[in-house]
């Protein structure tokens, strides 16, 4: 009896070691299938890119860069004729097109330049040029620098509603005011100074136009700006236009040189508002050229290098500011 005692005991036992074991052995299966998951997972955090999918994405870039490439030569290849033709003759260019230079690199000359820099009236054009762009570039960022920090921070009666009749102003084609503003200009005579055909008439047009646009830009730049930055300011004594001048328009420099860069671009390259509003005296330079335009000859001796020359500024504004271009662009677009 003690005999099947034990024995039921030492079953008892190899039963246990069993379960033991066979619990050991789910521990074992456990601990692998959690190791394999745990694999697993790091592949599939950690997606490993086939051959073909690399083939795919660099078929795709090398075919956006082509595209580019493409987009580009047609911006380049006009202005790239543009410069050949600036330095052939006038009888090279009106007996075959600017590729021929390839062939024939004598043709090359800066006759034409020599010949256009000795025109007083093309000087002339190209201060005028000058002393309209750079006042209305100024004066447009710095009153709306102003205006848009107001418009932004500043508490006052009635702001909302002079901010929606700037963006009101938005939509006023410029060809709408054109003979008001000259009637109203015609009338303005102080002491023998008239305001119609002179520079300062010009400038204030230019103004008057690209305020509104430089003030709504400007405006959802700085709303942007966090307004712990001012409220420290006030804190620290500091008065409206010490916040405006170091704060807010260091922070505000990209957006300001995008401006600067716009209202540049757009004024220099004017003709329309010139035709109007400019004599001779006071021409750009795009009026001096639209002047040279013959209907049944062509001196491209004379438009070619006139052309050339004014883009020669333009171009070197915008990349000498391309940096804060680019940052004015982009800003808010990414957090």
């Amino acid at each position: 009896m003690s005999t099947g005692g034990n024995g039921g005991g030492g079953a008892g036992g190899k039963d246990a070691e069993g379960s033991g074991t066979g619990s050991k052995d789910a521990e074992g299966r456990g601990a692998e299938g959690k190791d394999g998951r745990d694999k697993g997972g790091g592949a599939a955090g950690a997606p490993r890119r086939g051959v073909a999918s690399r083939i795919v994405g660099r078929l795709g870039g090398g075919a956006v860069q082509a595209v580019l490439a493409v987009i580009a030569l047609f911006w380049l290849v006009p202005t790239f004729g543009l410069l050949v033709e600036s330095l052939r003759s006038n009888e090279d260019n009106n007996a075959g097109g600017w590729w021929q230079v390839f062939s024939e690199p004598s043709q090359l000359t800066f006759g034409s330049y020599s010949s256009i820099l000795d025109k007083p009236d093309f000087v002339d054009s190209f201060w005028n040029t000058v002393l309209i762009t750079v006042p209305a570039t100024v004066l447009v960022v710095a009153i709306a620098s102003l205006a848009a920090y107001a418009f932004a921070w500043l508490e006052f009666p009635g702001r909302d509603w002079l901010f929606l009749a700037v963006v009101a102003l938005l939509v006023v084609p410029v060809q709408v005011a054109l003979l008001p503003v000259a009637e109203l200009y015609g009338k303005i005579d102080f002491g023998g100074f008239a305001m119609f055909g002179s520079i300062t008439g010009v400038v204030l047009f230019h103004v008057a136009f690209g305020l509104p646009f430089a003030i709504f830009l400007l405006r959802n730049f700085f709303a942007a700006i966090p307004r712990d930055l001012l409220e420290a300011a006030r804190m620290d004594g500091g008065s409206e236009w010490t916040i405006f001048r170091r704060v807010i328009f260091p922070l505000g420099g990209p957006a300001i040189a995008s401006l600067g860069i716009f209202q540049f671009l757009w004024v220099w390259n004017d003709l329309l508002v010139s035709l109007v509003f400019a004599n001779t005296g006071s021409q750009p330079m795009t009026k001096w050229l639209q002047s040279q335009m013959r209907q049944f000859t062509g001196n491209i001796d004379i438009l070619a290098p006139g052309a050339f020359l004014s883009l020669i500024v333009p171009l070197a504004v915008f990349f000498a500011f391309q940096r804060y271009f680019v940052q004015g662009v982009l800003a808010g677009s990414v957090k």
